[in-house]
């Protein structure tokens, strides 16, 4: 994988790991008896809404959106009824979207060793573009049902190995009760640590010091500058394997915001103009940063970072309140407050998920096989773009590195975002219901 796609900062040559701290046997125990009696169905936070699976792309992005959604799950006509066949979330329509916003530049023979690619982009120049196609297209969404008397432990099987939700089936035969997410399941643990003061004891500890292998503190940092464009964003998600990428200053390194496969589904799909996939990050971020998440209500935006030396149970209630699904940890070499404001952040030196989060319980649980890792290698090997330009990744390397190379930001005032709202139907339509209308002019 070229090094400007990724970056890794480690701390300084000062900072030295401390020792992992495991919870008494005792107590690991207790908690995982305990979790053994909580069926999932009882801790589902998100009910199914389908759509069919010859339903076009444009109207299952139309469904998700109208009924405000995180995933859609795609039917399939059968004998007694209908038949999940896949999962259809803004990850896929992120994939979809580099697919087509960048198709221009595939020759015939990037797509022989794509079949699903070339379906989809035959599909879309016959202008219409079934959502089986694009159901997990960006393999970042299998589907996984686990029967109604599934148990937390159930769960953290396969959420400990990159899974991000899961069907659970009702007791009458084909039907579903819900999902349950890993932010539900997060969720859950939260509430069940403000209640087992031994478990809340364990989690006060800082990151550092929580089994780094299954907390990815030090793994490389995804992310771009603010100058570059909302299409390299999408690409990089689209490429690596995740949903979120993080954006720096040009200048100074710093840490901005964080861009993601839902901010993408919910700006750039609505926008009544291609054009938005061209503007700057900057100014693209401005628009989609609302004043939440902070936990002491002194940010304006949230803020999507933590240090090493902050609490896991801190980590897990930024996670929830700033509803993203990975923070970005910053190198700090001193216990630091978690009330902080965007002027203080350092390098940044990793990132911490859910994912990691919940493989944490797993491994508490002595669930063997955890990998929270494995999900994402397996996107990155079937990635539907294996290049690009190299040109916006090698400033986001030199901005991390603060070199002296200093590239500024060609700010362009005059550039309005397309509202959001207004014209919901037509303006998704004329947005993706072709290749060439996501192709730059």
């Amino acid at each position: 994988m070229p090094a400007s796609r990724r970056q890794s900062l480690s701390l300084s040559s000062s900072w030295v790991a401390p020792s992992i701290i495991s919870p008494p046997i005792t107590d690991s125990e207790g908690w995982t008896e305990s979790w053994k009696n909580v069926l999932a169905r009882d801790i589902i936070d998100e009910q199914v809404v389908s759509v069919e699976a010859d339903t076009t792309v444009e109207e299952a992005c139309e469904t998700l959106l109208s009924e405000d959604v995180h995933c859609l799950a795609v039917k399939t006509p059968a004998i007694n009824g209908s038949k999940c066949i896949g999962l259809f979330d803004f990850s896929d329509v992120n994939a979809f979207l580099t697919l087509a916003a960048t198709s221009h530049t595939l020759h015939p023979e990037d797509l022989l060793d794509k079949p699903r690619s070339n379906e989809i982009v035959a599909a879309a120049r016959a202008g219409h573009v079934p959502v089986r196609l694009v159901s997990n297209y960006s393999d970042k969404n299998p589907l996984e049902i686990l029967p109604n008397n599934a148990t937390v432990i159930s769960l953290l099987r396969l959420f400990s190995r990159g899974v991000h939700r899961a069907l659970i089936l009702s007791a009458s035969c084909g039907d579903f009760d819900g999902y349950v997410s890993d932010r539900g399941l997060l969720a859950w643990f939260a509430s069940y640590a403000a209640k087992t003061p031994s478990l809340q004891s364990y989690l006060s500890n800082p990151l550092h010091s929580l089994s780094l292998p299954s907390l990815n503190i030090y793994a490389a940092v995804i992310g771009t500058t603010s100058s570059s464009k909302v299409l390299d964003a999408m690409r990089l998600m689209s490429e690596e394997g995740v949903s979120s990428v993080a954006v720096v200053d040009d200048e100074t390194g710093a840490l901005l915001s964080a861009v993601s496969v839902t901010d993408i589904g919910k700006i750039v799909v609505p926008s009544q103009s291609k054009h938005v996939l061209f503007t700057p990050l900057h100014q693209f971020i401005s628009h989609i940063k609302e004043a939440d998440g902070s936990t002491d209500g002194a940010d304006k935006y949230p803020v999507y970072s933590v240090s090493a030396a902050n609490p896991l149970t801190y980590t897990m209630e930024k996670l929830l309140a700033t509803n993203a699904h990975r923070l970005f940890v910053t190198a700090d070499s001193r216990p630091s407050s978690p009330i902080q404001t965007s002027t203080t952040y350092g390098s940044l030196s990793g990132i911490v998920s859910i994912v990691d989060i919940l493989s944490l319980f797993a491994r508490l649980a002595n669930i063997s096989d955890v990998d929270p890792t494995m999900m994402q290698r397996h996107r990155r090997t079937s990635s539907a773009s294996s290049h690009s330009s190299s040109s916006d990744h090698d400033l986001f390397l030199r901005s991390l590195s603060r070199s002296s190379s200093r590239t500024s930001i060609q700010r362009r005032s005059s550039f309005v975002i397309p509202p959001v709202i207004g014209g919901r139907n037509h303006s998704i339509r004329s947005s993706i219901s072709s290749l060439e209308s996501l192709q730059k002019s």
